[in-house]
């Protein structure tokens, strides 16, 4: 009897399906039982071959040898992955497999992982696809009832491909010429560049910041307090002589009431997640960078089962997943959330266009808990920080709106207009699920509320101070990774645009992808372009040098947004792939030209008096994420090592978080208050507080442990990893 294999992208999500579709014989990297079989990738086996596959002049860096245009590109096993590659080629030509069904995430980088295995591996059998957004065994059996012919996915592959092959092509390339010409660890490429180049714009524009003097006005009568507006409701003056007319025209004066308007107002809401909301929540509720909140978002998902797929660009539900509810709300019906859920339950669920719909669903829909109740006693606290804020918006937009009557008093003090505002809260609505007010972004209607007295008009008020106080206006604030997701998602609010170039940003999605932006953040940090204050991003000498070599447009959002507008067209089968590519090849030629003719010059100004220990030169100090280390500054020597990275050891004097300076037995904790004195050596601190370690959460630490098993098993699921990896950084 012939058999089906079904390959899966990780280890976890294989060991998931086989379990469902009942495969209990475990073989060398599959598990078998008696109508399918089971193999997995380990993210990508397969992936575009390095440049001195083509030639061997490749394998020394020459700007004469540049541009790199083989063609066609040729496709190689991940070295690491070779023996996962055997496994899964072996099974799919085994005889007694008939057809393949496609596993990996439903998504365009799934779509490749799959396809680029299959025709490695040669392989020439029916395919079929299973498109699911949760690992549920419910999940997973409805999709196996609903396998798609995998033909039907053909573009989708396509245009995953000519992504893979532009960014080859293009970044390679302009990596490469960068490099050699300025001799120093460059790299480029269309999104992190752009990405870069937004974040050196925003430096800049608070650079040249000039703050201004204003005065605002405020009255105190019994019990509240009105501001000063002009006839455009403005309360900011920036005349200075203006303002002291207007104080000393007012003072010692009484006020008349002239307005009492009372409206009913409701807010509804926000919207479902979608990955990039949630990675923004995150960092600025928890301070999670966007990378942690996508690995704890595919460990809710794979893992846990709890959420559904997190790698998604869509804030609504479409309609099939209406009935699906009900059993949506029973597996959250617990602890916390247990009295809206059933609440919800009891009553009748209204989809209604906040939340539900078609138009707005393209690959996956938002993020929303799955059917499956999980055991949340085994989640860490990070794991269920996340679970959290996903319940909570799930439960709220099925909550009526949050209504609250806005009173606004107006008033005359000796013919200037005053003000005040105050709600008066009706019904907290789906605000009731939100404890916390910091899980709510701070709201306009409601940040100059206060309790007003019960007044009408024509009432007189007796005014017992007036005073002005002088404000400076302020800079633009810096990035954090919250408002810089923000702004790879909707970068024409960012940079001076045309209407036209706006348009076309806005309609694709802004710069990279919701799978990818993550990433391109960490690589900003891994390459030293940026470094953190805090929790502001701000750029490096190194950042600000690159931007000004890389080539004009590739700093533009605008070349991204197009690459990501084109490739959307291609997966829907509206733009030739073969074109595309040819363009990119033109475009890569164009940018080493660029390069190549450029007078610039390149220096590095955070040389340290430490040499080497492998090579002899200099060493470079760099601020990374996680501390300060000294790094070669020879490419080709790739030496670094730490002086000191943050801890999560907290100062005992004055409790901020230490750093951990030096090497071996002469390490020693430093608190980098500079208020504080407290230093110790690393040796007799771990000592001190080793009973206490004792007592830290033991649930919380098997968690953790678990969670790095998981992950360890699971290699990274990056096409490039291995090509960029031999650049060393």
């Amino acid at each position: 009897m012939s058999k089906t294999l079904v390959l899966a992208e990780k280890p976890s999500v294989g060991r998931e399906i086989a379990r469902v579709l009942k495969c209990g014989r475990k073989g060398n990297g599959y598990i078998e039982g008696d109508k399918y079989i089971v193999t997995w990738a380990l993210g990508h086996l397969v992936t575009l071959a390095d440049p001195e596959v083509y030639d061997n002049k490749y394998k020394e860096w020459k700007l004469e040898d540049l541009p790199m245009l083989p063609q066609p590109l040729k496709l190689v096993v991940i070295k690491q992955s070779g023996k996962q590659y055997n496994a899964v080629k072996e099974q799919m030509l085994r005889i007694d497999v008939g057809d393949i069904v496609i596993a990996t995430d439903a998504g365009r980088e799934g779509e490749l992982v799959a396809r680029w295995i299959i025709e490695k591996a040669r392989v020439n059998k029916p395919l079929k696809r299973l498109w699911i957004s949760s690992q549920t065994d419910k999940a997973i059996m409805e999709g196996f009832r609903s396998l798609k012919s995998a033909k039907e996915y053909d573009n989708l592959y396509k245009a995953a491909k000519c992504r893979a092959e532009a960014d080859w092509v293009v970044g390679l390339n302009i990596t490469r010429a960068l490099t050699c010409k300025y001799n120093a660890q460059l790299t480029a490429g269309r999104v992190q560049s752009a990405t870069l180049a937004m974040i050196i714009n925003r430096e800049e524009e608070i650079k040249n910041f000039k703050p201004k003097a204003y005065y605002v006005i405020n009255a105190k009568a019994k019990g509240f307090t009105l501001e000063w507006r002009d006839k455009n409701n403005s309360s900011s003056i920036f005349d200075e002589e203006r303002a002291d007319r207007i104080l000393s025209k007012v003072k010692g004066k009484e006020g008349r009431v002239t307005e009492v308007l009372e409206s009913s107002k409701k807010k509804f809401a926000p919207a479902l997640y979608d990955l990039t909301e949630l990675q923004r929540d995150a960092n600025r509720i928890f301070g999670y960078s966007a990378k942690q909140t996508l690995s704890i978002m595919q460990r809710l998902y794979e893992n846990y089962k709890v959420l559904t797929y997190p790698r998604t660009d869509s804030r609504y539900i479409s309609t099939d997943i209406v009935a699906t509810i009900p059993d949506r709300l029973k597996a959250v019906a617990s602890g916390a959330y247990r009295n809206t859920a059933n609440e919800l339950l009891k009553g009748k669920i209204n989809p209604h266009k906040g939340f539900v719909d078609n138009s707005k669903v393209s690959d996956h829909h938002a993020i929303i808990p799955t059917e499956e109740r999980g055991n949340l006693a085994q989640l860490s606290s990070e794991e269920r920080n996340i679970y959290d804020l996903v319940v909570k918006r799930f439960l709220a937009v099925m909550l009526p709106p949050y209504e609250y009557i806005q009173t606004t008093i107006e008033a005359d003090i000796a013919g200037e207009r005053f003000t005040a505002k105050g709600n008066v809260v009706k019904s907290k609505g789906w605000k009731k699920v939100y404890d916390r007010a910091e899980d709510l972004s701070e709201e306009e209607d409601e940040k100059d509320s206060q309790e007003l007295p019960v007044v009408k008009k024509d009432d007189r008020l007796s005014i017992s101070s007036v005073e002005s106080k002088k404000l400076m206006t302020k800079p633009p604030a810096r990035f954090n990774e919250g408002t810089l997701l923000s702004a790879m998602e909707k970068p024409h609010k960012y940079v001076a645009l045309d209407k036209a170039a706006a348009k076309t940003l806005g309609e694709t999605g802004g710069i990279g992808t919701v799978a990818t932006r993550a990433d391109i953040i960490e690589k900003l940090f891994n390459m030293f372009y940026i470094e953190k204050n805090g929790k502001e991003i701000i750029p490096t000498s190194k950042g600000r040098q690159l931007i000004d070599l890389v080539p004009e447009e590739l700093k533009s959002p605008l070349l991204t947004a197009q690459w990501e507008g084109e490739l959307d067209l291609i997966s829907k089968g509206k733009r030739d792939p073969k074109e595309f590519i040819n363009r990119m090849r033109s475009y890569a030629e164009e940018l080493v030209q660029d390069v190549k003719g450029s007078s610039e010059k390149f220096r590095h100004d955070n040389l340290t008096g430490s040499r080497c220990p492998q090579c002899g030169k200099y060493m470079l100090e760099v601020k990374g994420k996680h501390g300060i280390m000294n790094v070669c500054q020879d490419r080709t020597c790739g030496y670094r090592e730490n002086v000191s990275k943050f801890t999560n050891a907290r100062c005992p004097e004055c409790h901020k978080r230490l750093e951990l300076r030096g090497h071996g037995a002469g390490q020693i904790y430093v608190c980098p208050n500079g208020n504080c004195t407290f230093r110790e050596k690393a040796s007799s601190f771990n000592k001190r507080f080793d009973n206490k370690s004792d007592k830290i959460n033991k649930r919380e630490i098997n968690n953790y442990m678990k969670k790095l098993n998981k992950e360890a098993e699971e290699a990274i699921n990056n096409p490039f990893a291995e090509l960029l990896g031999k650049f060393k950084e």
